[in-house]
């Protein structure tokens, strides 16, 4: 077994690999940007190491640092989690050829199963069933062609991509270009990748993934499967095990397919062979070359740590049970805990936990990096902790997240909990029969507002309590210093009686200058525009994707004007009157506070 394993991700996903070491005697390593100074994964780990400035999700994403890192930790080997480096097949290599081990499939298996075409030709020459779909594609013509030949919608996919990030439906002719151009954005944003692809689009399938160990002796495991079909804007937000919606015909079908699409692959470590189900039909969608978010639902039903078998596969260990031991025990399910406002098209949500008190319990497990106090910003994913449940059937577990959800407490930020409740009421998820399009096409929006109405927190209601508190004791003041030696983070701790307390800023951009307000009168050009014109403001915190219009372009109400990415989602801003642009403030890559101005309408 390892000595020291660098942990090259952040968040739950970095703790929850840090725990595993942990109990099997590794110590652990973090890497952190500058904005992440203070976060969970880093006060976890037995040392960190800073590899990037504020505000900076590459700080995650460069190589040269985080293989700088480990080998300044002495550590002897790397497990990326999932997101940022976890199927970057190129750096996967550069590990693999150098002196550490890479805790993940080698780098050759995600060449052939990470990219998704690959993938599609791997498993129809294995007979696994794969949707109608193409090579990667570049030209508007080519969309319009499979459209004729399959009919609308029409899915455009990051060859890369994943989780959604990359995906966007055409529902019809005049929607090509503008969908073509923003999946590959997308994709160049989140996977240093532009190539798409196209793929029938199911309308109202089911998604079903099924777990994979493999290890270097030949041997490969399914544990069955999950269903991911819940989702928001083709995100997951609610997992579970076993899929309410499988005949045991079809779940052994789908189980002997993938370990088989597997098998001749030379694929080695955990992954996830993804399909859809439609009118007990399925067909291929994807492989995650990496460890799931939703692992957890799996490590419930069957009893099995996947992240440490994980590290015993990586460091040469063979797989300790044999298929026909693999037994599924009761059910399961994952609610991410998402830093989101349901109610206003789950936007990401920035902010202080005020009060953070998650459930407990028999059959409760709570994976997180966050406690009382931290700061909520919007440089990286908007999940910050996953709810999963455990009991001996599907209702019971209803019954059991029913009451999880009603003990989590958050104050001070927007979360998915009360849309998390509104489902544990609704019909067509407790029967389980829900498809992948059920809440964005189907579920009436009014409800997720009433549910945020009764049982949300308004993220204003405790600023005077948190005032109040901070005031109690002004005799006493603890002051925490983090010290960087050599790059290395050190913590000191100092108490002083009698001294104000210094506020911490904490989360990102405490030290960021504030952008110059566009409307006042001392402004050169533009002022007299800004000051009497319609002001776009971010409406919260991001970076800015494109910007679609320049000054003297005319805009009519509801046009998109920029698109700002915040916590790994796109979001349009629209403008709310039409106009002519007087000024736009922002450029493409930049970021943006909540209530900057973006851009002014005359």
């Amino acid at each position: 077994m390892f000595h020291k394993v660098l942990v090259a991700n952040r968040g739950e996903i970095a703790v929850r690999v840090m725990r595993a070491c942990e109990e099997l005697g590794v110590r652990t390593v973090a890497v952190y940007s500058e904005a992440d100074k203070h976060a969970g994964h880093v006060r976890y780990a037995d040392e960190a190491y800073n590899v990037g400035p504020a505000r900076a999700a590459d700080s995650y994403l460069d190589q040269d640092a985080i293989l700088a890192a480990a080998r300044k930790a002495g550590a002897d080997a790397i497990h990326p989690g999932y997101g940022f480096m976890a199927e970057n097949a190129a750096f996967a290599e550069r590990v693999e050829a150098s002196e550490l081990v890479w805790i993940g499939p080698p780098a050759s298996a995600m060449e052939r199963l990470g990219e998704k075409t690959k993938a599609r030709s791997v498993m129809a020459d294995a007979g696994v069933p794969v949707v109608p779909g193409t090579d990667p594609i570049d030209d508007p013509a080519d969309v319009e062609a499979f459209a004729d030949e399959h009919g609308y919608p029409v899915a455009i996919k990051a060859e890369g991509g994943g989780g959604g990030r990359g995906m966007k439906i055409v529902e019809g002719p005049d929607e090509i270009e503008d969908r073509l151009a923003a999946a590959k954005r997308e994709g160049e944003a989140y996977f240093d990748n532009d190539s798409v692809y196209l793929e029938r689009f199911l309308d109202a399938p089911r998604h079903i993934e099924v777990q994979i160990v493999a290890d270097h002796h030949g041997n490969v495991r399914h544990l069955g499967e999950r269903d991911c079909s819940l989702q928001r804007r083709h995100q997951k937000i609610v997992e579970e095990g076993p899929s309410p919606a499988l005949s045991d015909d079809l779940r052994e079908r789908i189980g002997t397919a993938a370990r088989e699409g597997i098998a001749d692959t030379d694929y080695t470590n955990a992954g996830t062979v993804e399909f859809l189900v439609q009118d007990d039909e399925f067909y291929f969608l994807e492989v995650n070359t990496r460890i799931q978010v939703e692992h957890p639902v799996t490590e419930w039903i069957t009893g099995i740590d996947i992240v440490k078998t994980q590290l015993r596969v990586a460091a040469g260990e063979t797989i300790g049970f044999e298929q026909d031991e693999v037994a599924i025990d009761g059910h399961a399910m994952e609610f991410r805990i998402n830093a989101e406002n349901a109610a206003d098209d789950f936007a990401p949500a920035t902010g202080r936990l005020d009060t953070y008190d998650p459930p407990g319990g028999i059959g409760v497990r709570v994976d997180d990096a966050v406690r009382q106090g931290d700061e909520i910003g919007g440089d990286y994913d908007s999940m910050i902790a996953k709810l999963i449940v455990h009991a001996g059937d599907r209702e019971e577990c209803l019954a059991r997240a029913e009451r999880a959800l009603q003990e989590f407490e958050v104050e001070g930020i927007h979360t998915v909990v009360p849309f998390h409740r509104l489902m544990l009421t609704d019909e067509r998820f407790t029967a389980g029969t829900h498809t992948t399009n059920y809440l964005d096409r189907e579920l009436d929006p009014e409800r997720i507002d009433r549910a945020v109405e009764r049982w949300g927190r308004d993220e204003d209601d405790t600023d005077a309590d948190a005032d109040a508190d901070a005031d109690t004791d002004e005799e006493v003041s603890e002051r925490e210093f983090t010290v960087e030696v050599n790059g290395k983070r050190f913590e000191v701790n100092l108490e002083e009686r009698g001294a104000p307390e210094i506020p911490t800023g904490g989360g990102s951009g405490g030290d960021r200058m504030e952008r110059p307000d566009a409307a006042t009168d001392d402004d050169a050009g533009g002022s007299a525009a800004a000051a009497e014109g319609e002001r776009i403001e971010a409406e919260m915190q991001g970076t800015i994707l494109s910007v679609e219009v320049a000054a003297g372009d005319e805009v009519a109400a509801g046009d998109v004007v920029l698109v700002l990415e915040a916590m790994k989602m796109e979001n349009d801003v629209v403008a709310e009157n039409g106009g002519t642009v007087a000024e736009v403030l922002v450029g493409e890559g930049e970021s943006v506070d909540m209530g900057d101005p973006l851009l002014v309408l005359e």
